[in-house]
């Protein structure tokens, strides 16, 4: 019998579950399921005979080591910042371990010593990151075996709402952790490199530079810069490329009129506002705006951001309900954050019978015996409900495949990693075709990267 635990039972580990119980009976295998609450484990194992669930408090250093001594490996679903407990066992007991997670210097320090002990410790293996790595390092693999040279990289993923589930004016719903999509692009400017010059976009021009892409049969979106797409020159081998962007995709509009909120201050998280257990939606927006006593809030906010009353902009804020007078924030002292992220939660928020999509896109520049090319490729994903979501999907499969691969040994190579091996991509993405998780490619004359499509 091979033991698998898991820790954390959190939204992503649906499909992870499902995929591992249904090879339980012809991989021999036992999964064990722990989280702090245990009625999440248990929901989680409900209907798998393979699945057992207990509760586990990653902090109760004896539980948690008990765990990971009887395991044979282990799949931390844990927050990023609590993986450090787990892989430290890990390493003490001599477990391999998966992740989804970016590797994190305290992650990264370990990878020596995992070495020495012959283990395996995989992160970076969801969707983003993950799927990206995975996608982007096959084609410039394949590339350069040809001979190519990069000379351009792009790449968007998005968290978006399915076509069919697209009700509202900003074809947006919250598919994922709310806070994040509130306070996206904080903290520092977005960098990247175009045609070998660094460029800069400071948060409070972010959602004013987008690029357009059109993705096959789904129709055009807007991708917006991550923070820092540099940290990806190394990662891939691409030290000497001149232009290397990587962004988040939204439907086109979108980031438009997310910028109200944004020159308004009300994705601030710095500092908590008063009274806001009492606090109207009308008097958020009215604490943002000039004080005057004979204008109304919608006017004000209209002539401040010179929003005209038929501009499309406009029926989107009308739309969240955000002039209403009677529902209140009822949050107690809240940042003016939190406050937009209770606002947006009433309308965004899926509904019982909505899906959600997951959207990624590559773009490769290359030069081949003197001529330019482009290859597009595109994936898209779509959840089948609200348990077995997209996100679970595309995080949970890729963490169940290398899980097993490197419980059978057919993933070996040691240290802490990244599925940027030929060794680990190759077998994944193309079991992940089993799961309709594939990427469709067509190849052109090079378009080059044209400083137009920001606006």
């Amino acid at each position: 019998m091979k033991n698998i635990l898991i820790i954390g039972a959190g939204k992503s580990t649906s499909s992870l579950i499902r995929f591992l119980a249904k090879k339980a009976s012809t991989e021999n295998l036992h999964i064990k399921i722990g989280d702090v609450q245990l009625e999440s484990a248990q929901k989680m194992a409900e209907g798998f005979d393979a699945c057992e669930a207990f509760q586990l408090d990653i902090f109760d250093q004896k539980q948690r080591q008990d765990a990971i001594q009887n395991a044979d490996i282990v799949i931390s679903m844990l927050p990023a910042r609590f993986h450090i407990e787990a892989a430290q066992d890990c390493l003490k007991f001599g477990k391999n371990m998966v992740t989804a997670s970016y590797v994190s210097k305290e992650m990264l320090a370990l990878d020596e010593k995992v070495k020495q002990s012959k283990l395996t410790f995989m992160n970076e293996i969801g969707v983003d990151p993950g799927i990206d790595h995975m996608s982007a390092m096959q084609v410039i693999d394949r590339i350069r075996e040809k001979g190519g040279k990069l000379i351009l990289f792009e790449s968007f993923t998005g968290g978006l709402v399915a076509p069919e589930s697209d009700d509202n004016l900003w074809h947006y719903k919250f598919t994922w952790n709310p806070r994040n999509v509130v306070v996206a692009g904080q903290g520092g400017a977005a960098e990247f490199i175009q045609e070998g010059k660094y460029k800069y976009i400071p948060y409070q021009r972010l959602f004013r530079r987008t690029e357009f892409l059109e993705v096959p049969g789904y129709g055009r979106f807007e991708g917006l810069a991550n923070r820092n797409s540099l940290a990806y020159r190394e990662v891939y081998g691409l030290e000497n490329i001149p232009t290397l962007y990587r962004g988040t995709l939204r439907r086109v509009g979108f980031s438009k009129a997310w910028n109200v909120f944004v020159q308004l201050g009300m994705t601030d998280d710095t500092y908590e506002m008063q009274n806001t257990e009492e606090m109207s939606y009308r008097e958020f927006v009215n604490s943002f705006l000039p004080y005057s006593p004979y204008d109304s809030v919608e006017l004000k906010l209209r002539h401040s951001l010179k929003i005209d009353q038929d501009d499309l902009i406009w029926d989107k804020l009308l739309e969240l309900d955000i002039f209403n007078a009677k529902k209140k924030i009822g949050l107690k002292k809240a940042t003016p954050a939190q406050a937009l992220q209770k606002i947006l939660e009433e309308k965004w928020t899926l509904g019982a019978d909505d899906k959600d999509m997951i959207v990624m896109y590559h773009k490769f520049g290359y030069e081949l015996n003197g001529e330019k090319k482009q290859i597009d490729s595109t994936m898209v994903s779509i959840g089948e409900d609200q348990k077995y979501t997209a996100m679970a999907k595309t995080v949970g499969i890729p963490v169940g495949i290398a899980c097993l691969k490197i419980l059978n040994k057919e993933i070996t190579k040691t240290g802490v990693l990244r599925p940027i091996y030929p060794e680990v991509y190759e077998p994944i993405l193309k079991e992940l075709e089993d799961f309709d998780i594939q990427f469709n490619e067509t190849e052109k004359a090079y378009m080059g990267y044209n400083p137009d499509q920001l606006n």
